[in-house]
């Protein structure tokens, strides 16, 4: 641990049966649960970059515990416990090879697709005259496949889920209807607090014959915020939306020319550019969840973080 982030875990407890390192999660596998621990990584254009963000996983951790504590009438989710502010614990569920997108507002590759003119997605179609961060007519889902690492996802319309026997129809259904759902409540939250959601992606899986929804949810990495203020007026004034999300390192990084193509040198990560992303996640954490956000200044926070997991496993 450097500079209060904690980079990458290397434990051993335990009962534990595997490990799997992501771009973010370092994640511990037992019998039926699992322990994963948010780091403070962060990945753009598929690529770790060189350096932490302090407190990056904490916000997502925490952000994803609100939410999903917001939405479990909706459908269980995965966590049983959150021993640490980067910790969470909870049920090992069997994934759908599909992360399920769902869109608000015509941006980022929606956009750049109806630009070219498509003007049908999974079978929703869309009115023409739209500009790029409109509102569309319905929120509509766009799912994608769950690419193995070092991969890309590709879109893929429900039609070819159930052909391709990733899922069944009737399951896909029901995965569909908790999509919007959990995508209406979060855009309810995320609007008393001046923000708009406007899209964000889902993922379930499933466990013990009950299915549960996985991973994070409506983080800044997962999900892509407008600010209410101003946003009525930026629209008719044909301006950029300014993005509270993860947007914001990718743009920087384009910028600074690079978009994870191959030869291409990663930008110089400065301590300023490096605290101001910091408290960029710190204040939409706490915009979100209407909490003060606690950093964690435990000085041994990486020992005690293997002692705190050992607790609840």
């Amino acid at each position: 641990m450097q500079n209060n982030t904690i980079k990458e875990t290397n434990f051993h407890f335990e009962g534990q049966q595997n490990f799997y390192r992501g771009k973010v999660r370092d994640v511990y596998m037992f019998d039926k649960h699992l322990a994963v621990i948010a780091s403070d990584r962060i990945s753009a254009f598929d690529v770790i970059l060189p350096e932490a963000i302090p407190y990056k996983g904490q916000v997502l951790n925490q952000i994803s515990w609100f939410f999903m504590q917001q939405t479990q009438d909706i459908v269980p989710n995965w966590i049983i416990d959150c021993p640490d502010p980067n910790v969470a614990y909870g049920y090992k569920c069997t994934p759908y090879p599909v992360e399920m997108v769902v869109r608000g507002y015509l941006a980022g590759s929606a956009w750049r697709a109806y630009k070219k003119g498509v003007r049908e997605m999974n079978g929703y179609k869309l009115p023409e005259g739209l500009k790029e961060n409109d509102p569309l007519p319905q929120p509509i889902i766009t799912p994608s496949t769950k690419a193995a690492q070092g991969e890309h996802d590709e879109d893929i319309s429900s039609e070819d889920i159930v052909k391709k026997g990733l899922v069944d129809k009737k399951t896909l259904d029901k995965l569909e209807a908790y999509t919007l759902a959990l995508f209406q409540r979060g855009s309810e939250i995320a609007q008393k607090q001046g923000l708009i959601l406007a899209d964000t992606k889902y993922e379930f899986g499933h466990f013990e014959g009950k299915i549960y929804l996985i991973d994070e949810i409506h983080t800044p990495d997962s999900s892509r915020y407008f600010n209410i203020e101003g946003y009525q007026e930026r629209q008719q004034q044909n301006q950029p939306q300014p993005q509270r999300s993860k947007e914001m390192v990718r743009k920087w990084l384009m910028e600074n020319g690079f978009n994870g193509q191959e030869g291409q040198k990663i930008p110089e990560m400065t301590p300023e550019w490096i605290a101001a992303v910091s408290s960029e996640y710190i204040a939409l954490y706490e915009q979100l969840t209407n909490n003060k956000f606690e950093k964690s200044e435990d000085t041994d926070r990486y020992a005690n973080l293997q002692q705190r997991i050992s607790a609840v496993i």
